[in-house]
């Protein structure tokens, strides 16, 4: 009925004058948390993007670009970065962008990412030196201070006013008050529905082109809704009909079908842009606070079954990747898997019973409104069930249980032991924002893994500036991570995205950015 429902709704729309109409998106999942400091969900993170602005953008090569900056320039001891706004930045109040409001923006972010963690330890001091520049003062060398600040994963270090930024980071910011290309009204919001966006006349595109993450953020709608249509089949009857302009993820059911619509196009995204399944495991309690058991759980998941299972074209999946830093990503490698290419449920049920794994209950925490997440935990069930895990599965929204995974409680108290994700690539690319590194010990990304001969590797690497270096590195820690599992890798693969055809300009950076998109004449 939700999907006859979407039909007749899109009938209605279609007697519209398309000029008119805003740009409709429907996300993967429901936009409820309106502060990028407090989730990894890439919902908030496209909501984030909407109405903030960072200082440094990087673009679709890799490389990293003044953003809010008009330019940076680092000391010949390289401890002294001077950072100079671009003339004429506002929020979206119309006050005038100061550097007070970058250092409280920074300082807020860095409680936060484990990137900006990083950065803080090597910080001595930030101060203003006139109203468009201010510095960062290292006390030690940290050599990715413009990475860190240009990084477009979560956590997103997205620039708000002093007063917002002074927010305690356990309490969500109360305005929502950016410079970024769209304003977003609260009293607009209509959970479960709608979420509205306005066109932010006095925002100054730059001048350069937009190209991944950078240049000029353009906004082509006067109006952009982020629509809720939690049915798989609404989602897809909605695209078909015109009532939608694009949809995240789509039902990999559809894929096929839709390619064959001259009205619709599937984006494939760039191995860098790439998602990567995963399976997020509670390090803390039993049984996985034992390594056994998580290797147990490591041999018992095949990728090759998930990603099939899941009904991807073979152009839009890897069939094996066991690199910890992304298959396509700068420090990607295939050092110390090999193990991996052959699981076993066999070779599981072996490794279960030399830890002593008697058949104790297992909490799974399974997201069935996710169209990515659903059909991927659906393989893992029944892999670990055939593996002799005995699960609990408890089939709840992915808001709903992304709460409940913040627990630390045993699992007679509520908590958990697994739930299947997904992770951005740029969420995997670089071992400063990695949830098995840069998080390892650090007590804030759910699952808590700690391996104590981590942090002084990344340690290292945060302050090694020659590349080939920077990679043994990176090769040391992906051993040390596949040895300890602290959780698990289930297959990269393009998010099927999909947009009208009378879209143009979307920019394919594998997360939802919908500055520079336009409707056109077909």
């Amino acid at each position: 009925m939700r999907g006859l429902g979407w039909a007749l709704l899109a009938l209605g729309l279609i007697g519209h004058a398309r000029a008119a109409e805003p740009f409709r998106a429907v996300m993967n999942i429901e936009l409820q948390v309106l502060d990028p400091m407090l989730t990894t969900a890439t919902v908030t993170r496209a909501y984030g993007y909407m109405i903030y602005d960072m200082l440094i953008a990087m673009d679709s090569k890799g490389e990293y670009h003044p953003q809010m900056l008009e330019s940076w320039k680092v000391s010949d001891d390289r401890l002294t970065w001077t950072m100079t706004l671009r003339p004429g930045l506002t929020w979206h109040d119309g006050g005038k962008v100061m550097p007070e409001d970058c250092i409280a923006s920074i300082r807020r972010w860095a409680q936060m990412d484990g990137f900006g963690k990083r950065m803080m330890a090597a910080t001595s001091e930030m101060r203003v030196v006139d109203d468009r520049t201010f510095q960062i003062v290292l006390s030690r060398p940290f050599a990715f201070v413009i990475e860190a600040l240009g990084k477009p994963n979560a956590m997103l270090p997205v620039m708000m006013p002093a007063r917002v930024a002074a927010t305690p980071v356990s309490k969500p910011v109360a305005e929502t008050i950016g410079s970024g290309p769209f304003t977003f009204d609260r009293n607009e919001w209509r959970p479960g529905d709608r979420a509205i966006f306005h066109r932010n006349p006095a925002y100054r595109p730059r001048s350069e082109p937009a190209d991944g993450f950078a240049g000029g953020k353009v906004a082509g709608f006067d109006t952009v809704e982020f629509v809720s249509i939690p049915d798989p089949a609404g989602r897809v009857t909605a695209i078909e009909t015109g009532a939608v302009d694009y949809v995240e993820i789509l039902t990999f059911d559809y894929i096929e079908k839709l390619r064959k619509d001259p009205h619709i196009r599937i984006m494939v995204m760039p191995p860098y842009a790439q998602t990567t399944g995963g399976l997020s495991v509670n390090n803390l309690i039993p049984p996985f606070s034992d390594v056994r058991m998580r290797r147990a759980l490591q041999i018992a998941l095949n990728q090759k079954e998930i990603l099939e299972g899941m009904g991807l074209p073979e152009d839009m999946y890897i069939p094996f990747c066991q690199s910890v830093f992304l298959c396509g990503g700068p420090y990607g490698t295939d050092v110390g898997n090999d193990y991996l290419r052959t699981p076993s449920a066999e070779k599981a049920r072996a490794l279960l019973k030399e830890a002593g794994y008697k058949g104790e209950r297992i909490v799974l925490l399974h997201s069935v409104d996710s169209a990515t997440i659903n059909p991927i935990s659906l393989v893992v069930i029944d892999q670990l069930r055939r593996a002799g895990f005995n699960l609990d599965v408890v089939s709840s929204d992915y808001s709903s249980l992304a709460q409940r995974r913040l627990k630390k409680d045993p699992i007679e108290q509520g908590g958990w032991n697994l739930m299947p994700v997904v992770w951005s690539g740029y969420d995997m690319i670089n071992p400063l924002s990695h949830y098995t590194t840069s998080y390892s010990c650090g007590g804030s990304y759910p699952g808590w893994n700690c391996d104590p001969d981590m942090p002084a590797l990344v340690a290292k690497f945060e302050v090694e500036p020659d590349k080939d270096k920077r990679m043994a590195l990176a090769k040391e820690m992906q051993l040390r991570v596949l040895d300890q599992a602290p959780l698990m890798f289930l297959g990269q693969f393009s998010p099927p995205s999909a947009h009208r055809s009378d879209i143009d300009g979307l920019v394919n950076t594998g997360l939802s950015v919908f500055w520079n998109a336009r409707r056109v004449a077909k």
